[in-house]
């Protein structure tokens, strides 16, 4: 039996990540370390490192004398996440399923089934178990490939949580995902490799016309 410990910077990651992802922390805030070391009852060490690894993840942005502020959202940094992900994406996911095995498929089935499951929830946390379901469907591919592909899930996903903000994209998104998983399954490059690039294009198209607005 595996024993995952969790230090007190990694659970505080965790907190505050979720309150930037869910809205709670909106963009342009400054980030109130000594409110936040008293309501977690943490120190300001495992807090600061806390909030580092979330500067690298493109949440945050740490200024001289101001500390750390949540960062806005931008149609630039939409389009530059959104282009290397259809780079990227699409052909991994293709080549991904060539190599999948029986036991990968069921972990991707699950691994959507608890995404769906997710969306259904009020305050569900959908936008990990999105990037959880998109980098299933990327792991047989080889180790590297994976990692480079979680980094672009992980600056993607406060742009997720917009997108999906309006009445009727989960539904769409959750239709797209069980089409590009049906072909992944069936071994179907070329399909998941087009699917994928739909996807990722439809997302990004809204995107734009969201932030814009």
């Amino acid at each position: 039996m595996n024993i995952v410990v969790r230090t007190l910077s990694d659970q505080t990651y965790e907190i505050v990540r979720r309150r930037i992802l869910v809205g709670a922390m909106q963009p342009g805030t400054a980030v109130r370390q000594d409110v936040i070391a008293a309501e977690l009852g943490v120190s300001k060490i495992p807090l600061r490192e806390a909030l580092g690894r979330l500067e690298q993840d493109g949440l945050l942005s740490s200024y001289p004398n101001r500390g750390y502020v949540v960062r806005d959202l931008s149609t630039d940094e939409a389009s530059e996440v959104f282009a290397l992900r259809l780079k990227l994406e699409p052909g991994a996911v293709a080549e991904a399923c060539l190599r999948a095995t029986p036991a990968d498929h069921v972990a991707a089935e699950k691994a959507l089934s608890a995404l769906e499951a997710e969306l259904a929830k009020p305050d569900g946390d959908h936008v990990s178990f999105n990037r959880a379901f998109h980098l299933a469907l990327v792991r047989p591919g080889g180790h590297i490939t994976f990692q480079l592909m979680e980094r672009l899930q992980i600056l993607a996903e406060r742009y997720v949580r917009v997108h999906l903000e309006p009445l009727g994209r989960d539904e769409r998104a959750s239709q797209e995902h069980r089409e590009i998983l049906a072909a992944w399954i069936q071994g179907d490059a070329a399909t998941v490799e087009s699917l994928t690039v739909n996807h990722i294009l439809g997302t990004l198209s809204d995107l734009k016309q969201q932030l814009s607005a």
